[in-house]
């Protein structure tokens, strides 16, 4: 039996592992030849302390000189003493190149492309060897475009357990994903891709939850609403989907599905168009107060355009409300992915 361990670096990649309940963290990494950092072996000297975010893990034996107890109360580890008790998700101080490792490359299939409206796709991948490749819901891949020089940052909207690869693409007049999604993709064209990326994923769910989506910026929270329907989480989570004309609006079938099947999870949507159908005009912002936000006993995550996603930051902040760890991440077309993070 062995459990799988999530080391996602400073750098955003994320590579996993396998580590044996008797056996620790440091040990499995160096295995699979990920040299996190490492001194003493002891647990004497912190050089290797990291941060658990998620998992039941054994913390072995240590002096308080390498991690009092207040840290280990919020959840800092020594992965050179520590043994795991479940799957685990840890942040590691250092950057992958420092520990010689990197994103994993990966090849696929185009098994199907969907056309929601003039503004957005939907496309699926098959991938070779489908066992090995594991990432955090919320995160994304470099995808290289097909018959191009160039790649473009994708959050997967399909869950980690899922066999089959999702992506929603905002096209763009222009845009070389764009392009070859609408004019040129067949089905069995080959696809190369790296990853899994980002700082931007799911958390062990100990509190309740408000998921914000701008756009397209709904995928990774599809990605996480799976994960969800798979282990059922214990507090309530709220999900806000806003954009800009009605034609943009896609999955709120997929998010009734998940309503039905996630207890405590309900959503609502808007629609910024004045000419809009939706019982919702207007921007996300006008959703949210203090009681959406729990008070501030309460995880967010948002993504969506850079726009939207420091709008929705100042109204936070204007409120007055802090929440216990805020998650998120803004994206703009044909760009590398900008991931951030505020506990």
């Amino acid at each position: 039996m062995s459990f799988q361990v999530a080391l996602n670096f400073e750098d955003g990649i994320t590579r996993f592992i396998e580590c044996r309940p008797d056996e620790t963290v440091a040990e499995a990494s160096y295995k699979a030849r990920i040299n996190i950092p490492l001194d003493c072996r002891d647990g004497a000297c912190g050089t290797c302390k990291s941060l658990c975010e998620s998992g039941g893990y054994d913390g072995g034996d240590y002096i308080d000189e390498a991690l009092t107890d207040d840290e280990a109360a919020a959840g800092h580890c020594l992965p050179c003493q520590m043994t795991p008790r479940s799957d685990l998700v840890l942040r590691i101080p250092s950057t992958s190149a420092a520990a010689k490792t990197g994103p994993a490359t990966h090849t696929a299939t185009v098994a199907a492309v969907k056309q929601h409206s003039a503004t957005t796709v939907e496309f699926a991948l098959d991938v070779d060897g489908r066992d090995a490749l594991a990432f955090l819901p919320g995160q994304y891949v470099n995808i290289a475009v097909p018959g191009t020089d160039q790649a473009r940052s994708y959050s997967f909207s399909s869950g980690p357990a899922q066999k089959q690869l999702s992506f929603l693409v905002r096209t763009v007049p222009g845009g070389a994903m764009s392009g070859y999604l609408t004019e040129r993709v067949r089905a069995g064209d080959r696809v190369e891709f790296t990853g899994p990326m980002g700082s931007f994923y799911l958390r062990e769910t100990v509190r309740p939850a408000l998921l914000l989506a701008g756009g397209t910026g709904l995928a990774p929270l599809l990605s996480m609403l799976e994960q969800l329907a798979q282990q059922p989480p214990a507090h309530p989570v709220h999900l806000l989907y806003g954009v800009t004309t009605d034609q943009d609006l896609v999955h709120l079938d997929t998010l009734e599905d998940y309503a039905e099947v996630i207890p405590g999870f309900t959503f609502d949507h808007c629609v910024a168009d004045a000419a809009s159908t939706a019982r919702n005009k207007g921007f996300v912002t006008g959703l949210i107060d203090s009681s959406t936000l729990h008070g501030g006993d309460v995880d967010v995550y948002l993504c969506g355009p850079p726009a939207m996603v420091e709008a929705v930051r100042g109204h936070i902040t204007a409120l007055g409300v802090t929440p216990a760890s805020f998650h998120y991440e803004k994206f703009t077309p044909a760009t590398v992915r900008a991931t951030a993070e505020a506990a």
